[in-house]
């Protein structure tokens, strides 16, 4: 079909001009743009089917120039692009220098933070509301924090919740429930969440006895206490939200988050409710879609596919074995071999490829929900009774466990091995996703051993390392092709690196998965005559000192190269060997992700921006040894 409202809303103002139906078929008209994305390249998809009449009801309740909008885990923000007047860009989306699959404040006065990891929607429309009401009281914000109910059970929403009460009589939490996250959450709040939609009665019903009840006298006591238990009883009875009620929220929900109608005329009468409300909102992910919404976790981040009808027809994919996939395979043999092992994730069953593992022994996958610091203090909980617990999760992910990390793991010096997936750039999610810190943060920590692996033979060997050794380990791999080297690997010994070829001239030292294009640069330059060695050096903590030393002595030049934060990374770790060592730090140069935040893209592109790529290690090798070079060389000139 093709468009003819969408093209004509310029924002959120020119939907006021619209009827109902008009914005019924408003929303028909975001999902056909949604689907049209989708037959261009990956992106996030069942999830932003889910929240077009709920961004539609919101947008028309809400004026949020003034009023505040944050959407949690903000993957679901495309049909707020598409009317806060980013139509004309939207099929630039997640592309180079195109719009963010995340809210980007450098995009529009409309989004607020670039939202990317789950849970701290509320804590910061909380901070909003105090801000307002300290600053601007006579404006009478509104903070509206949308999150899902698989966001929900992580940790910081129930710090925020607990500090949610009166004064903060302007927020709205709108709890998007579509029984899902990527997969389908876990745990108790999901089982409460169950309960509540299948409630037989309405809010309306509720809202009406409870008024009633508010209308009888008081007698005086014991006539009065016992009509205040009858009151809180009946509230009990018709409110499911009173998790929430107890919490200091007025729980209004559920209701049916595809019903424009009744969605804007409940958020209206939000406007005359004191206090914190929730709003909770049954939605169906993939809504509108069928093939999306009969298979959400399939379509939640879908490759690329074509349409025809209701039916779709994927597109050819590579058949190349990503890191993901060897990781997962590798922990799959583990659980085989040793009934001690264990495997846990949170809420990222799928993003890790562990269905395989989680269907062969469920009795020791743990899903843990969006809840990482939990699920690194759990996973200490099972190594200190005798277990081998893996963390499978991502490196941006496993930053919000930082201190159980410290406090349960490393000081305890427990043998738990954290298997860090998207260690590196992380592609078209841009900068929330980049998984560029964790050599950094991990390599402060006393016990814990850091590794990387050149290649995909590296990765099971290190696997194999880290649950026969006795302390805490870490091992990162990238979300990219996993390429085998034409080798025998080099036996993994603790903290040893290994030479692939030993130069005469300078030496590229990897950290990662960067190897590969450190081989094809050397053998570009060695065509060239130009002499330069690689090192694959495996380890971060333990560092192999006695090998990279010497080639920091022996050679003219030593570039390291990791793709991760030059700050305090594998390169930082380098130099400071060599200063401690009394040698010239000079001869050794970094490469890596420098000290600002990088920008969506593909990956190849954003390597190729950071010199990361064959050429720009080439072209780095000949600038440091042209410098050589004219250091070398005696300068002629003539003398007075």
């Amino acid at each position: 079909m093709n468009t003819y409202l969408l093209p004509s809303i310029t924002g959120p103002p020119d939907l006021l001009q619209l009827s109902l139906p008009q914005l019924e078929q408003l929303a028909v008209e975001i999902r056909e743009v949604l689907c049209n994305l989708i037959t261009c390249r990956s992106a996030h998809f069942a999830s932003n089917l889910g929240v077009v009449e709920l961004c539609l009801a919101l947008h028309t309740s809400f004026d949020f120039r003034q009023h505040r909008l944050i959407w949690d885990t903000g993957h679901q923000i495309y049909p707020h692009k598409l009317i806060t007047g980013r139509f004309p860009e939207f099929n630039t989306m997640r592309t180079k220098g195109g719009l963010m699959g995340y809210p980007h404040p450098l995009e529009s006065e409309y989004d607020l933070f670039m939202t990317g990891h789950a849970g701290a929607s509320v804590s910061t429309a909380l901070g909003l509301t105090s801000g307002d009401a300290l600053l601007r009281p006579a404006e009478q914000r509104y903070a509206v924090a949308v999150i899902g109910d698989g966001a929900l059970p992580s940790g910081v929403v129930f710090e925020a919740f607990n500090n949610a009460r009166a004064p903060h009589d302007k927020l709205l939490v709108i709890l998007n429930d579509n029984h899902m996250s990527i997969c389908p959450p876990v745990g108790g709040l999901a089982d409460y969440l169950d309960r509540l939609r299948i409630n037989p009665m309405y809010t309306g019903l509720k809202d009406e006895i409870v008024k009633i009840l508010g209308k009888v006298p008081l007698l005086g006591d014991p006539t009065e206490r016992f009509l205040v238990q009858l009151k809180e009883a009946a509230k009990a009875g018709l409110s499911g939200g009173m998790m929430f009620e107890n919490l200091g929220f007025r729980y209004v929900g559920p209701i049916d988050g595809h019903n424009l109608g009744l969605l804007r005329k409940y958020l209206k009468r939000v406007h005359r409710i004191p206090g914190p409300v929730l709003l909770h909102v049954v939605t169906e992910k993939g809504h509108g879609f069928q093939p999306a919404a009969a298979d959400p976790v399939l379509f939640h981040a879908p490759p690329q596919f074509e349409r025809a009808a209701e039916k779709i027809v994927a597109m050819q994919q590579s058949s190349a074995r990503a890191y993901t996939h060897v990781a997962s395979e590798s922990i799959a043999a583990q659980l085989e071999k040793n009934p001690r092992v264990t495997v846990l994730t949170a809420a990222m069953c799928q993003g890790n490829k562990l269905e395989q593992v989680r269907d062969a022994y469920p009795q020791r996958f743990f899903d843990t929900g969006i809840c990482e610091a939990h699920t690194v203090a759990f996973a200490a909980g099972q190594a200190k009774a005798g277990l081998r617990p893996i963390v499978d999760i991502y490196s941006t992910f496993l930053q919000r466990a930082f201190d159980h990390i410290f406090q349960e793991v490393a000081l305890q010096n427990l043998p738990v091995t954290f298997m860090l997936d998207r260690g590196g750039l992380a592609g078209p999610d841009g900068p929330t996703h980049h998984g560029v810190f964790d050599p950094s943060y991990l390599r402060i920590f006393p016990n814990l051993v850091v590794m990387a692996p050149g290649d995909a033979r590296d990765l099971p060997l290190m696997l194999d390392f880290a649950l026969e050794h006795t302390s805490p380990c870490a091992i990162r791999y990238p979300k990219a092709t996993a390429i085998e080297l034409p080798r025998s690997p080099a036996r993994m010994e603790l903290g040893r690196s290994e030479v692939l070829h030993w130069g005469s001239d300078g030496c590229l030292v990897a950290y990662g998965a960067l190897l590969p294009a450190c081989l094809e640069a050397a053998a570009e330059l060695r065509q060239a005559g130009h002499d330069v060695g690689v090192i694959n050096a495996r380890f971060l903590k333990p560092l192999d000192t006695e090998t990279i030393l010497r080639a920091v002595q022996e050679c003219d030049y030593v570039i390291t190269l990791e793709e991760a934060a030059l700050a305090g990374g594998f390169g930082s770790a380098v130099l400071e060997a060599a200063a401690d060592a009394g040698l010239d730090a000079s001869r050794v140069h970094r490469l890596g992700i420098p000290d600002h935040f990088v920008e969506h893209g593909q990956r190849e592109e954003l390597l190729a921006d950071l010199h990361l790529d064959v050429t720009g290690i080439v072209h780095t090798c000949r600038r440091l040894a042209d410098q050589r070079q004219c250091k070398v060389e005696p300068q002629h000139g003539t003398v007075d």
